[in-house]
């Protein structure tokens, strides 16, 4: 480290000697506007702290000098700064062609400006219209330039004007590492390009500590608390004027709604600014008792503000930079920043149609805390800037130097992309196994994990707890946002508290198990359980047949029979969460035991369970197997072996399924009487075989006024872990979205 501080010394004593030892660096610093000012200010102060090494001229041209714009060239007199030069550049009218007239202006202006002061080089910031200018002007007049934030992606029309003024200026000082590519992969001379950070995050991280509660209550009222308000700041859209304006409406009404106080600054001097401003007074924003209209903040008081709001919305550049220093929920909307890097606490909301999406995102953004973003800047840009302006040899040539690298890719966040990958961990109790998924809004099974379920209820909730969190971890790896777990089980079920009341005989050790309790304490997230019947109704209503549709039942025919019942789109519980048993409807008085303890219930006909006891005592008695058929003397009789011999021709196998389908069709004939749904689905290995039985014992047994009903085959895949995930998926959207 010492062997490299003193090689930088030597390096820089070598340049002084070239330069002349008695030579400092003069340099122009020209800022247009408040925003730019915020990033040149570090800059400024640290050169002028150095005066062995450089001469500072300031000038000032552009908004800064327009009061209702807020005359902001009193912050720069304020900070002590010596003015040298101000320059009216800004040709009145917010349209585009006032633009390039101001363009034009400040073309005329600043020859005479720049012969006066002969500077060395000259510090251009951004991607400003007036910033376009200086770097013209300089570059034509062969005065090195320093652009600063160069590299970087947007929207708009400052994506032209911030490449061009790249391609104008010969050093670069770029605040991120992909910002650092694109420059790159400009052509631009490695050599000549610093990674510095963004100039205002030097002062951002030493910020937040200061006294903020003043400034919110001189600003936003004494009865304002922290992380209780919004800031909002919107620009318009050049290159698309009138959308822009449409959103800053919305924005506005959607901010209405929302119902906070809310500091709104006015836009800056673009075409279109103007119309923003009158939509502004005509939804009297300026008198609205949440709002406080205001057309400039101080940096340093607008900093506070920002540190301690509940919420940033709009589409400034300073929300997708320098909010993320504070962690501050950010609602960047439309285009004007696409492609920038962006933290977490950034949520974009590109095509907002309605006011509903905005305040969608205001409700989901709205006092959440999110971890400090380093993304632009460490604290330590004005430092390297001083040191690689130390460094620059006057003596070289000012023709630029080429080369072509790759350019690496920047992702950004999108609302609808986060949409789409929001996701639930869903986990399927069955008799036999455990399953655990990550299933994503659309209903896609992104990742499946499947275990032996153990047989007892330590060993089990054990290993639902390890599956979980491989899940979970997983998810990252996938792009998926966990919202919650949902869990699907077998038995009677308190959703409201989350606990197994009564287990089948299926699952032992399965009975008065809080489930929700150690799950959510070890993932830290919501956990829903319900009854694995009622699971498959909610994923037939989100994913299936079911989707909008009023009164629907769903009866799951596999090793149990179970169901669930949608009544006006709403799943049914019954007094003590023990409706929809639909497995247990009695047929027939006199009908084969089932594991319930009664006799004659559906499931004693035609579950698997019943058919694989009917097949064993065909087996028994040599009257299962016909012509095709043969089983390994080890293989275990089951309800698929009767299904095939029924196939094969074989009567008594075909005689027990039609018993079976019959005593379903009559036990659904008993529920269409009950509730009357225009939809019967039949989900599970079975349902395919049942169906044509069902409807022959609707059409022959039902009342004529419900013989209409539709029975249908579910076409989900998986609706145990569908409909887990749904418990997840309904609930949060629900209250969220």
């Amino acid at each position: 480290e010492v062997y490299f501080k003193n090689l930088s010394k030597q390096k820089q004593k070598e340049v002084m000697e070239k330069n002349g030892n008695n030579h400092k660096l003069r340099v122009c610093v020209a800022t247009c506007n408040r925003a730019d000012y915020s990033k040149l200010a570090p800059i400024m102060f640290g050169i002028k702290g150095e005066p062995q090494f450089f001469e500072l001229d300031v000038v000032v041209l552009g908004s800064h000098l327009i009061d209702d714009y807020g005359n902001t060239y009193r912050m720069i007199e304020q900070d002590d700064f010596d003015i040298h030069t101000r320059l009216h550049t800004i040709v009145r009218g917010e349209d585009e062609a006032a633009m390039v007239e101001s363009v034009g202006l400040a073309l005329v202006k600043l020859p005479d400006v720049l012969n006066r002061l002969k500077p060395d080089i000259m510090i251009v910031h951004g991607d400003r219209f007036d910033a376009l200018a200086l770097a013209t002007s300089a570059a034509l007049m062969n005065i090195r330039i320093l652009h600063i934030e160069g590299g970087e992606v947007s929207g708009t029309i400052d994506d032209s004007i911030r490449h061009a003024i790249t391609k104008l200026a010969h050093y670069h000082v770029c605040c991120t590492r992909s910002a650092e590519q694109h420059l790159i992969a400009m052509c631009e001379d490695h050599d000549r390009i610093l990674l510095a950070g963004c100039p205002s995050y030097d002062k951002l991280l030493s910020a937040k500590n200061k006294d903020y509660m003043s400034i919110i209550s001189m600003w936003l009222g004494e009865d304002v608390k922290t992380r209780d308000y919004i800031v909002a700041l919107q620009h318009p859209v050049t290159t698309d004027i009138k959308h822009s304006i449409k959103m800053f409406e919305l924005t506005l009404d959607a901010l209405i709604s929302f119902n906070k106080r809310t500091l709104v600054l006015f836009p800056n001097v673009d075409a279109g600014s103007k119309e923003m401003v009158r939509v502004m007074r005509k939804k009297g924003i300026e008198h609205h008792p949440n709002f406080r209209a205001v057309k400039h903040v101080p940096f340093d008081q607008f900093i506070q503000l920002v540190a301690h709001a509940g919420c940033m919305i709009g589409n400034s550049s300073c929300g997708v930079r320098e909010v993320g220093a504070f962690g501050t929920p950010v609602i960047n909307l439309g285009t004007r920043q696409t492609g920038r890097e962006t933290g977490e606490n950034v949520l974009h909301v590109r095509d907002a149609d309605t006011q509903d999406k905005i305040l969608h995102a205001l409700q989901l953004q709205f006092g959440k805390q999110y971890p400090c973003s380093k993304i632009y800047g460490d604290g330590n840009a004005v430092p390297r800037i001083l040191k690689f302006l130390k460094s620059i040899d006057l003596k070289e040539p000012l023709q630029k130097k080429f080369c072509f690298p790759p350019v690496k890719d920047n992702i950004s966040q999108d609302i609808d992309h986060i949409l789409e990958t929001q996701s639930a961990l869903a986990v399927d109790l069955g008799g036999t196994n455990l399953r655990v998924a990550i299933v994503s809004m659309k209903g896609e099974i992104v990742k499946k994990y499947t275990q032996l379920n153990p047989k007892t209820y330590e060993d089990r909730l054990a290993l639902i707890l390890k599956m979980c969190v491989e899940a979970a971890s997983e998810a990252v790896n996938v792009n998926c946002r966990i919202l919650g777990v949902g869990i699907s089980t077998g038995g009677r079920v308190n959703p409201r508290e989350g606990i197994v009341l009564h287990s089948t005989k299926l699952i032992q050790e399965w009975s008065s198990v809080d489930l929700r309790t150690p799950i959510s304490d070890a993932l830290h997230l919501p956990v829903w359980v319900d009854n694995d019947g009622n699971c498959a109704a909610l994923a037939e209503r989100k994913f299936g047949h079911g989707k909008g549709v009023e009164n629907f039942v769903t009866l799951i025919t596999g090793t149990g029979i179970g169901g669930g019942i949608v009544h006006q789109h709403e799943l049914i519980h019954g007094s003590s969460f023990c409706a929809a048993e639909l497995g247990h409807i009695v047929v027939s008085l006199d009908g084969p035991e089932c594991l319930c303890g009664s006799q004659g219930c559906i499931e004693a006909y035609a579950s698997g369970i019943a058919l694989q006891r009917e097949a064993k005592k065909l087996h028994d008695d040599d009257l299962l197997l016909v012509e095709g058929m043969s089983m390994k003397e080890e293989e275990i009789v089951s309800a698929a072996h009767l299904i095939q011999a029924a196939k094969l021709g074989n009567t008594k196998a075909e005689s027990i399924l039609r018993t079976a389908g019959t005593a379903l069709g009559l036990g659904i004939v008993n529920i269409l009487h009950t509730v009357n749904p225009s939809l019967v689905i039949l989900s599970g290995v079975l349902a395919n075989h049942y169906v044509n039985a069902v409807k022959d014992v609707i059409n022959r047994q039902a009342l004529s006024s419900v013989k209409t009903v539709d029975v249908v085959v579910s076409n989900l895949a998986d609706p145990a872990l569908l409909g887990a995930a749904s418990l997840v998926l309904d609930y949060t959207t629900r209250r969220i979205y």
